[in-house]
């Protein structure tokens, strides 16, 4: 799934309380793509499809089941409540689990337990991009009902 679809479905599953929280949430379902891949694109964008190994080693962090787990089981610990807000990662990796094919950035989501990798389907087509957003523009459209009565 594109990053900007991870920050939208962040923002409006785990970040209803109020437009600071959306937006934390928002920034927080992109979070693992903008970690990993963020700065090398901005910085090299002549070369962005020519990784260097530290965009990898980022990707198997941040792509990881198990450290969301670990970090927010660690959380959940301290806080004596599980932060809700740190979803859109853990989403994040679900989503990116089927979305991605074996071929561009399988889904590491065990690492650093070794992974058997799902060959995917391809988010960048029509036939998912188009009836995604239309599932965004629908739970933004419910979510703002619901949150105005």
């Amino acid at each position: 799934m594109d990053f900007l679809a991870h920050g939208l479905w962040g923002g409006v599953l785990f970040g209803r309380k109020s437009w600071p929280w959306w937006l934390a949430a928002f920034l927080i379902g992109m979070a693992p793509d903008l970690i990993s891949f963020g700065w090398y694109v901005v910085s090299r964008p002549e070369r962005w499809m020519i990784f260097p190994p530290y965009v990898y080693s980022l990707y198997n962090v941040t792509h990881s089941l198990v450290v969301w787990a670990a970090v927010s089981g660690t959380l959940w610990y301290f806080r004596k409540s599980f932060p809700w807000i740190l979803g859109g990662w853990g989403l994040h990796i679900l989503c990116d689990m089927p979305l991605h094919d074996i071929s561009f950035f399988p889904t590491p989501y065990l690492w650093p337990l070794k992974t058997p990798f799902i060959d995917g389907i391809r988010w960048a087509q029509p036939a998912i991009m188009i009836p995604n957003y239309a599932a965004l523009l629908a739970a933004h459209v419910i979510g703002y009902r619901y949150s105005r009565k």
